[in-house]
């Protein structure tokens, strides 16, 4: 009796995109996306507008503020700000996808604050560091709002609270957010303040197989499969999944930096492929001297938020918390 072979699992029509001769890729899947709207008329949640900041790389950052300003004694009261980095699989979706439009415009008016989100380059056309340096030069170009008042960005210089700003970042997003944090170490940002960092559902892995991985191999979200093609994509030319821009947990060099890094929050799910990765990277944290609030729920999955209006709900009070 015959077996019948099943088809080799393909990555690649996992994510919908096809690899070109050049080594950039097609994405095969066709979406709106979201034009921002600067008018902050009664009944919308947000006003948003388009800033380039670097005319090099064409990077822009999407700024979303509530409509509902609240004042103080008849002064327009001063507003956190969120560097945003939103999830995309490094590959597959820019910062003005719905999704990532409907999150931060959400977080914008629940939270009372003032979203900056990072539209960075994308793999494989642009490989690693690209995002991180994407997401340098929007601190940078934040910083640069507050050190010229009269001619910075009016959202940013007219509400924002320079002295209260926080990286919060979303799987490959909470991936830069972390190399953005260590960056920002090495500059000053005066009179910018990083008050602390979210790392929700971070984005990590290495060459070593772990329980996660082996259990969710088949995710029909995450495929280990396809979570490979992903890095291979993403990862500069020539180096492995220990890599630190994958696997921090092993680049000792930079655990002393580690330890120089505020309060963080992180957050995952039990039925996240990478969630094994993810509470390595609390343990690299936790030693390294860092503040630390880990919040882990034994149900749910990568992604869970954008399908179930519940943990949208969750996920907002725990970064509310954080940064109240």
């Amino acid at each position: 009796m015959s077996r019948v072979s099943r088809p080799a699992f393909d990555p690649y029509k996992h994510l919908n995109i096809s690899i070109n001769p050049d080594g950039s890729c097609t994405r095969h899947f066709v979406f709106p996306m979201v034009n921002p709207d600067p008018d902050p008329s009664p009944g919308k949640l947000t006003a948003s507008k388009d800033v380039t900041i670097n005319h090099e790389t064409g990077v822009t950052v999407r700024i979303f503020r509530p409509t509902n300003i609240p004042s103080n004694d008849n002064a327009v009261a001063r507003l956190p700000i969120i560097l945003h980095l939103h999830g995309s699989g490094w590959i597959l979706y820019p910062a003005t996808s719905p999704a990532n439009n409907r999150g931060c415009s959400q977080m914008a008016s629940e939270l009372t604050v003032i979203i900056v989100s990072v539209n960075y380059r994308l793999a494989p056309e642009h490989r690693l560091p690209a995002q991180y340096d994407d997401a340098l030069d929007a601190l940078l170009w934040v910083k640069q709002q507050a050190v010229d008042p009269t001619n910075g960005e009016p959202w940013l210089r007219d509400y924002a609270d320079f002295s209260r700003c926080y990286i919060c970042g979303s799987s490959n997003g909470a991936n830069i957010g972390f190399q953005l944090a260590l960056r920002s170490l090495d500059h000053d940002l005066t009179p910018l303040k990083i008050d602390g960092c979210v790392f929700y559902q971070p984005f990590f892995g290495g060459k070593t197989r772990t329980k996660s991985e082996l259990v969710n191999f088949a995710d029909p979200l995450m495929p280990v499969p396809a979570i490979d093609a992903l890095w291979e994509l993403t990862l500069p030319e020539g180096v492995d999944r220990d890599h630190r821009y994958c696997n921090p947990m092993g680049y000792l060099p930079q655990k002393e930096k580690v330890g120089r890094l505020g309060r963080c929050l992180v957050i995952g799910y039990g039925g996240d492929t990478a969630v094994d990765w993810q509470q390595e990277f609390v343990t690299l944290l936790v030693k390294s001297g860092v503040r630390v609030e880990a919040r882990f729920d034994d149900a749910g999955f990568h992604a869970i938020e954008l399908v179930d209006p519940r943990r949208a709900v969750a996920l907002l009070n725990m970064i509310r918390d954080f940064i109240n």
